[in-house]
């Protein structure tokens, strides 16, 4: 399958991963990229990045990779209660669990961009992977977008990847005070962290990684201007892998340490389908949250990976929460760009 966050990585059974929080759900589209079993970085930790965003005080949503938008914000404004999608959330947990033990015969399972949800995808020794994508986060009264949003994955070895990753953002919020002006552009949180894949049984058996993360802010005015949360963050993530029939099914689930903030949880399933050996389709549930106060930002999205030409992938998704539209809802959530996978005579 291909990934966009992880898209450089090529999956276990050679095709494209992609990317974090707490219930997503894939229909992956797989690119074969490399012959041997190499997973593409799925990023889209925007890590961080989490979508739907709240805002504190005069601030606006803030998105980070892996998390989405709004990570770093998360419980600084109201959050919503517990609901049926909440329900739906805790039976995605459990279903990802049963993935993970169950019997069935594993693959690698793609994440990273365009989607949230990681995977153990590393690009593999002295291979890069790189993710340039617009990322818009629309919401009631307010909006965040990455323009553009830039993900840089290293291998390492067969199974560590060094990663780094930030965008240039666009905020629109009412609440910003007036000398700032309703539009707001800067640099968002740093994103660096490191994947280790320490568990691997082959192209037919599960795949176990671990993927920990900071989300930093930088020596700018960001944060006085409302663009980006005054909270700065650790997130140690889990991610898995299998495959059932024709569908590879990835899984993810971690817990968020926050400085001046409270402490939350991600976790992601994506579940995808490679129709050719370019194409790859996808659908994601994800969902990332607060323990206190409770509440979460359930998201649902389709996209899919198309490979141009070796080493360049279309990367393209499109979703929305699965709780009504508010401020800390989003009504569409996306993302547009193109993965590269160097250097390109290690892809196939």
């Amino acid at each position: 399958m291909i990934s966009s966050r992880g898209d450089s990585q090529a999956l276990g059974n050679g095709q494209f991963p992609y990317r974090c929080a707490a219930g997503s759900l894939q229909f992956l589209f797989g690119l074969r990229v490399r012959s041997d079993r190499q997973f593409c970085t799925g990023a889209q930790q925007t890590a961080g990045r989490m979508i739907g965003s709240n805002i504190c005080g005069r601030g606006a949503p803030t998105i980070t990779r892996r998390v989405l938008p709004g990570s770093g914000v998360l419980g600084c404004g109201a959050m919503p209660r517990r609901t049926v999608s909440g329900s739906v959330v805790s039976l995605f947990i459990l279903f990802g669990l049963l993935l993970i033990f169950s019997s069935a015969t594993p693959a690698f399972a793609q994440g990273g961009p365009p989607y949230y949800t990681n995977d153990p995808g590393t690009p593999g020794p002295f291979n890069w992977e790189i993710n340039l994508g617009y990322m818009p986060f629309f919401y009631s009264n307010q909006s965040v977008s990455h323009t553009p949003d830039v993900d840089i994955n290293f291998g390492i070895g067969d199974r560590i990847q060094l990663t780094y990753e930030n965008a240039w953002l666009r905020v629109q919020n009412p609440s910003t005070a007036p000398q700032f002006g309703r539009t707001q552009f800067g640099m968002g949180q740093s994103n660096p962290g490191v994947k280790w894949r320490f568990y691997d049984a082959g192209e037919d058996g599960l795949s176990v990684s671990v993927f920990p993360q900071f989300f930093l802010n930088n020596p700018n005015d960001a944060v006085r201007r409302g663009i980006t949360p005054p909270s700065q963050s650790f997130l140690l993530p889990f991610e898995f892998s299998k495959k059932f029939g024709p569908v590879d099914v990835d899984y993810e689930i971690g817990y968020q340490a926050v400085y001046k903030g409270p402490d939350g949880w991600i976790t992601g399933l994506v579940v995808g389908h490679e129709f050719t050996s370019k194409l790859e389709a996808d659908i994601e549930f994800y969902d990332q949250g607060t323990f206190h106060p409770s509440g979460h930002q359930p998201t649902i999205d389709f996209g899919g990976r198309y490979k141009i030409h070796s080493p360049i992938i279309f990367l393209l998704m499109a979703g929305r929460s699965l709780a009504p539209t508010r401020s800390d809802q989003a009504y569409f959530v996306g993302y547009c760009g193109i993965q590269f996978l160097l250097p390109p005579k290690s892809y196939k």
